[in-house]
């Protein structure tokens, strides 16, 4: 059964080659077993290829768009997910792409397995492609269960169902659910591992969709973010700092192009073409800019209506920043009390992001704030800085989730502060074939 599906993931892979081979760094292989390093290098080129674009869909559920209703195509794609309507959506929804996080899994649990028995490579080039599995199979499970468990700071995960921890290449097991603090733990012990294997400090561009050895504290910075373990946090966001500081200048570069100088990880193209078409700048969101914030004219396109430069095509691919950096650090410190240190970290970014004299106005205001004040500072910051990049739906989930009212066509839709559907369901397509995922 193991080598069955092994070559089902492989005559994939032979398409994804050929229409790539500008793009990698590696041959087709053919439908063999893989046994050789190059061969798992082809597996794994798979498996970062495959990893979904759900942050984006889930951007719709947010407060940053609103819907293009003048292509009615998209109406019917992304409606029930910009509404919040799971349980009667139309059979054109769009929908979330549990089996490819799994697929991704597959592949990233085979190589973790085949650690030992790799042939024909070097003990360096074995040892980072394993340490890349494992980033893989942390990274997919930290979506899953911030895309369909509910948010780690909002219940006890002791006991909170989420989704299946997998964490081996048996195909033929029903998986059920796992509960949320198991989700994490194996999260965390998987970057450790991962931290042990990887030796790439930086990749060349057109290859930076891999993970390198900054990656590990990166995502550190964000896992223990939405734990609510600001220590952890602030210190492993210090870590990518020191390293890897700077930040781009936006009058030349978007920070979340894939050659971006702010960009660790390209991996994810958050807002594909199709969101990015389907999708216009919600006006609460285009209000948080003001006239000296370089933003505003960089971020957006303002003509008739107001639509997004940061996506739409390849060049957006960008899973993590300096820029998200500095504004965990931020948080996480004042979350530490040390509301100094908060508003140093949330200044160095602002001062890349307005014009001289607005920043001069900025900075005395933020040395200015309460605490209160700060924090919402620190927070409208991160929905300016980080719009459309797939993270405002899960900041709004992990911290006040807010009460959003939509209106479309004269409809109001409401979430309430605190919502049910604040989680996405898991795909009825999943629990069709899985029953147990219902429970």
């Amino acid at each position: 059964m193991k080598k069955t599906l092994l070559y089902m993931l492989l005559a994939p892979l032979m398409l994804v080659l050929s229409a790539c081979d500008d793009y990698l760094d590696i041959q087709p292989v053919g439908k063999v077993i893989p046994t050789t390093a190059t061969e798992f290098r082809a597996l794994m080129t798979e498996a970062y290829v495959t990893v979904p674009d759900d942050r984006g869909l889930a951007s719709f559920r947010g407060d940053e768009m609103k819907l293009d209703v003048t292509n009615p195509m998209d109406i019917e794609s992304y409606k029930d997910i910009w509404i919040w309507n799971d349980n009667a959506a139309s059979e054109n929804t769009s929908t979330f792409s549990w089996r490819n996080f799994y697929h991704v899994l597959f592949i990233a649990n085979y190589v973790i397995e085949s650690e030992s028995t790799m042939t024909d490579g070097t003990p360096q080039e074995i040892s980072q492609m394993v340490g890349e599995a494992y980033m893989l199979r942390a990274y997919m499970h930290f979506i899953l269960a911030n895309l369909h468990a509910p948010a780690y700071t909002k219940c006890d995960p002791a006991v909170t169902k989420a989704v299946p921890l997998k964490v081996d290449s048996d195909v033929e097991a029903t998986l059920s659910r796992s509960m949320l603090s198991d989700i994490y733990a194996q999260i965390l012990a998987d970057l450790d591992a991962a931290q042990q294997r990887l030796n790439v400090d930086t990749w060349d561009l057109g290859y930076n969709y891999r993970f390198n050895t900054l990656s590990v504290d990166a995502l550190r910075s964000r896992v223990y973010l939405y734990m609510g373990e600001w220590a952890e946090s602030l210190a492993a966001s210090r870590r990518v700092l020191a390293v890897k500081s700077e930040l781009a200048d936006v009058s030349v570069i978007l920070p979340n192009a894939y050659n971006s100088p702010e960009n660790i990880v390209a991996l994810e193209k958050v807002m594909t073409n199709n969101y990015e078409k389907a999708s216009l700048v919600s006006d609460d969101l285009y209000g948080l800019y003001t006239r000296t914030d370089r933003r505003r004219s960089t971020y957006y396109k303002n003509d008739a209506v107001i639509t997004i430069r940061k996506g739409g095509s390849n060049e957006f691919s960008c899973s993590m920043r300096t820029g998200e950096m500095y504004l965990n650090a931020a948080e996480a410190a004042w979350n530490q009390n040390e509301y100094d240190t908060a508003a140093d970290y949330l200044l160095t970014l602002q001062k890349a992001r307005f014009t001289a004299s607005g920043y001069t106005s900025k900075e005395t205001a933020v040395r200015a704030m309460t605490p209160d004040e700060l924090i919402e500072e620190i927070y409208v910051e991160r929905a300016r800085e980080l719009a459309f990049e797939g993270h405002r739906w899960f900041d709004l989930r992990r911290t006040t989730q807010p009460r959003i009212e939509k209106t479309f066509r004269g409809e109001t839709f409401v979430l309430e502060q605190g919502d049910s559907r604040y989680t996405i369901p898991i795909p009825a397509a999943a629990i069709e074939a899985n029953p147990s995922l219902a429970n």
